[in-house]
């Protein structure tokens, strides 16, 4: 099993994306890449502490790589705006990739790379790729949120629905069945 730590806006909607996926074990909302330890929702969304909203995803990579996640997260948000990530405003709501190791770091920096030289998207790619220094679990009520709230917050319907579509679309072989 490897471990994979990545901030791509709201982590609702990245914690949804990602469990849907063969071969990833478990994914816990946190955050990650601050100034202090055990930060709390109300420390981050001031946007002082300096961390990102974070997943962090157990997978086994016989099943999905590395590289298969990479190319997942650059699909369903947005690398190229800074601080912001559809209506979610701020620092902790920024794109990144925290790797774990050397290796990681040379994979993330390559897909970075290629996606940017693609030509698929218009402007630059602003992921930042940074060491993973530590991750601190949200609250119990951001776990597996949209499971638990997506017939009753419309931020689900108009936000995560959308980007698990996406999902579908272009990387159904890799989706769960019970997830189809």
């Amino acid at each position: 099993m490897e471990t994979a730590t990545l901030a791509g806006g709201c982590f609702w909607c990245t914690e949804a994306i990602f469990k849907r996926l063969k071969g990833v074990i478990s994914v816990t909302s946190g955050y990650a890449g601050g100034k202090i330890s055990d930060p709390s929702y109300e420390h981050i969304s001031t946007g002082k502490t300096g961390h990102a909203e974070a997943i962090q995803i157990q997978f086994d990579p016989k099943i999905i790589s590395f590289d298969k996640l990479l190319d997942i997260f650059w699909v369903v948000h947005d690398p190229t705006t800074l601080n912001k990530q559809g209506p979610d405003v701020g620092t902790q709501y920024r794109s990144v990739i925290f790797y774990h190791d050397e290796n990681q770091k040379r994979k993330a920096e390559e897909s970075k790379r290629k996606l940017q030289k693609s030509g698929i998207l218009n402007e630059k790619v602003v992921t930042e790729i940074k060491p993973f220094t530590g991750f601190f679990t949200a609250e119990e009520y951001h776990q597996n949120y949209y499971e638990i709230n997506k017939n009753s917050n419309p931020y689900c319907l108009l936000v995560i629905d959308p980007k698990i579509e996406k999902l579908l679309i272009k990387f159904n072989q890799e989706v769960k069945e019970e997830y189809k």
